[in-house]
């Protein structure tokens, strides 16, 4: 950050498209420790809120992430009411993982390359 200058999060069409980009990236990694259920995955998503996100995008993107062999699923008893669909990260979404998390710095820092004015003044 630029001392003086107040962050502001990011809002409306940029940050939808970034979160696009990362967000299956996102869920990958949230489900690296263990088995979630979705609305497990949208609260811990909402934790950080410029990758909060809906139902409506969750659920259609688990399931191609099902299909893609990226993750599997099981149905589980609920104590509180009906079954809930709990999400298992597959060898093939913990490679796929691995392959975004190597990526992910360059990417980072040469999207920050054109960034950051060549004069050093302020973009």
């Amino acid at each position: 950050m630029v001392p003086g200058k107040a962050r502001r999060e990011p809002t409306g069409k940029v940050a939808s498209q970034l979160r696009k980009g990362v967000l299956e990236y996102c869920v990958l990694a949230l489900l690296r420790d263990g088995p979630r259920y979705g609305v497990e995955i949208l609260d811990e998503l909402a934790a950080v809120s410029v990758m909060t996100t809906s139902q409506g995008t969750i659920y259609p993107l688990l399931s191609r992430l099902r299909r893609e062999e990226l993750v599997d699923t099981e149905l589980r008893d609920s104590a509180t009411g009906a079954a809930r669909r709990y999400y298992t990260l597959t060898a093939s979404g913990r490679a796929a993982l691995a392959e975004f998390s190597e990526s992910w710095p360059f990417f980072r820092d040469g999207v920050d390359h054109f960034l950051t004015p060549l004069d050093g003044g302020s973009a």
